[in-house]
């Protein structure tokens, strides 16, 4: 999602009361952020983009569970002990989105969306054991950290 779309408030109440969720003012605002950023954050950068909403560390957390465990965002887990969540566009929580590329160097991770590519598994019983692909993660040196 472009990062030049800004999301008014109420968009956020009507995404939340189609998802069934009430609107309160640490949703709208956690939602709004997300959606706004249109990258993955961590728990502690949302609290940092937050900070002067007067939102509590728990409170925000929680928010960010209860929208992903609602279907509106997605929790990243890249294996680097630091869980991510992005706002979906799409409305099925198991359709692949995107990919993402994960500096090994510095963390940053970016969105993969205007990129494609193909994954092809072989014919056969091992495909069968592979079952539904819903997250593909790329890592390597970004262009930053590889000059370095």
């Amino acid at each position: 999602m472009p990062t030049d779309v800004k999301h008014d408030v109420a968009w956020a109440k009507g995404i939340l009361r189609e998802s069934g969720l009430r609107s309160t003012s640490a949703r709208v605002a956690v939602l709004r952020y997300l959606a706004d950023s249109g990258k993955p954050a961590s728990h502690g950068e949302v609290t940092d983009a937050l900070s002067e909403s007067a939102f509590d560390q728990s409170t925000i957390y929680r928010v960010l569970l209860e929208l992903a465990d609602a279907g509106l965002f997605s929790k990243l887990d890249l294996g680097d002990q630091v869980r991510r969540f992005e706002f979906r566009s799409s409305s099925s929580p198991d359709e692949l989105e995107h990919p993402h590329f994960m500096c090994v160097d510095c963390g940053k991770v970016t969105c993969l969306d205007s990129f494609s590519f193909q994954l092809t598994p072989s014919r056969g019983p091992r495909r069968d054991k592979l079952g539904q692909i819903t997250e593909v993660l790329l890592r390597g040196h970004c262009g930053k950290c590889s000059r370095s």
